[in-house]
């Protein structure tokens, strides 16, 4: 009974102090703080243990030491930002100089350079997209760079590392960097046969002791593919069965994932470069070869946007409040998690009152309960102030897309949840384009078809137990 009671007051002094340094030291989010310090004090050393994994803030601090070889990039950079504050730059159609202000707000906050040579093809499925990554794999003749947040060891995984094995074999510089959550059920010797052939393969943010990771809240949840410096992939596919549709929980897989070719490619290299110094012994340059001219003929304007913990700024969120806050027409998003913070919430509100078109779809299939939940909470809250909103019923939604006015839009790897906000290491392409617009808003409208409405009436039917679980899942929102 003694020891007993010492474990007590041991687990109580250790929930104080965890406090003081939940309040004091590391400074959250008010709202996170609070959500952290509910689930420390009613769960005292599960919810200590919790934190301990998931709650600690990554430090603010750069983590990738770059070296001088970014001269080339930031010449760009310095270039574009005489044109834009000297009103010199051109652009090839009116929609791009229409939002000049978010190109610029998007260089000022990421270094995002702004190009107009580009062609995107747009996939809505697992099988379009890894076909056409395939092929490019097989003509590759320089070099081939993959970071993926999922790679799995089945039969499309598989038959990626058997492809980049073989190019490895003539000869091909391959690289490949996987993220150790993402890939944490990989057999051991998985990639044996690639690095026996000269392939080169790297983790994010690996455990320091087996089965236990202290860094597990910060994952790297890009999907970036470039081939050549000339073919950019990126978007929500991973690698894995599931994403051609051949998990039997979750069946059909609706996912967007975008093909570029044009000198956006240059920025999806930049990024996968950045990382790649960061997770791997490797010390690659900046060589030219890995940027080499882009012979396109595209007229779409991009720009590609990176965030993460590593940096104070939540680049991507604010490209997505920027779109919301400049719409006067419409807004469609399709998004697995929707657990949105309280900026985008009021933009998103302020946005319906205005008479904007406000359409958002989640999935009917939860792969995460507690985010499922939440995702309801928010969309309930919206219904009141006239928002659409849309369960897809044919499968599972994976999609992080935003379509604003039929003239502007974003694809890539960030959910519209506070996670992809803060915590995760995100890139997406920010498109300023009518076509391609009208494109992903035609998809949406096609997926509405194999979609249930979720109505004000239907959604104030819904059962004591699932109020309950919205309410402690939106209560948890911040740290989810």
């Amino acid at each position: 009974m003694h020891i007993f009671l010492i474990t007590i007051l041991i687990l109580f002094i250790a929930n104080i102090f965890l406090g003081f340094v939940l309040i004091f030291i590391e400074r959250k989010d008010p709202s996170a703080t609070w959500a952290w310090l509910v689930v420390v004090f009613l769960m005292p050393i599960f919810g200590f243990i919790l934190y301990l994994l998931i709650g600690q803030n990554l430090s603010r601090k750069k983590i990738f030491n770059i070296k001088k070889e970014e001269d080339i990039l930031h010449k760009k950079l310095l270039a574009q930002k005489r044109e834009i504050e000297e009103h010199k730059l051109k652009f090839n159609d009116k929609v791009a100089a229409e939002y000049l202000d978010m190109i610029y707000m998007h260089y000022n906050n990421s270094q995002a350079l702004f190009t107009q040579n580009n062609n995107v093809k747009i996939f809505t499925n697992g099988e379009e997209k890894f076909n056409e990554l395939i092929r490019h794999i097989r003509n590759a003749e320089n070099h081939i760079h993959m970071v993926y947040y999922i790679l799995k060891s089945d039969s499309i995984g598989t038959k990626i590392i058997n492809e980049l094995t073989r190019k490895a074999e003539k000869g091909i510089e391959v690289r490949l960097l996987y993220d150790a959550m993402g890939g944490r059920k990989l057999p051991k010797h998985f990639f044996d046969k690639l690095k026996r052939a000269g392939g080169k393969v790297a983790c994010f943010f690996p455990s320091i002791l087996p089965h236990i990771n202290t860094r597990i809240n910060y994952r790297n949840h890009r999907k970036i593919a470039v081939i050549d410096g000339k073919v950019g992939f990126v978007g929500g596919i991973n690698i894995g069965d599931e994403y051609l549709g051949k998990s039997k929980k979750f069946g059909y897989w609706r996912d967007t994932h975008l093909k570029i070719c044009g000198d956006a490619v240059d920025d999806l290299q930049q990024r996968f470069i950045l990382d790649w110094h960061y997770a791997s012994d490797e010390d690659i340059n900046f060589d030219r070869r890995y940027f080499p001219i882009k012979n396109s003929d595209g007229k779409i304007g991009i720009q590609i946007v990176s965030s993460g913990p590593d940096s104070i700024e939540e680049q991507i969120k604010n490209g997505y409040l920027k779109m919301i806050n400049s719409a006067k027409k419409s807004i469609y998003i399709q998004s697995p998690y929707f657990v949105p913070d309280k900026s985008i919430l009021e933009a998103l509100k302020v946005a319906a009152l205005c008479g904007v078109d406000v359409r958002i779809m989640i999935p009917n299939k939860p792969d995460h309960p507690f985010v499922y939940w939440t995702s309801c909470a928010y969309i309930g809250e919206l219904l009141d102030v006239g928002v659409k909103a849309y369960k897809y019923e044919k499968g599972f939604l994976h999609c992080k897309t935003i379509v604003v006015d039929s003239k502007i839009a974003s694809v890539g790897t960030a959910n519209m949840d506070i996670r992809s906000y803060k915590l995760n290491f995100e890139v997406n392409a920010f498109i300023y384009d009518k076509n391609v617009a009208n494109k992903l808003e035609k998809i949406f409208e096609k997926d509405i078809q194999d979609s249930s409405e979720i109505t004000k009436e239907l959604y104030e039917k819904r059962s004591m137990s699932i109020k309950f679980k919205e309410s402690i899942s939106r209560l948890l929102s911040p740290i989810l």
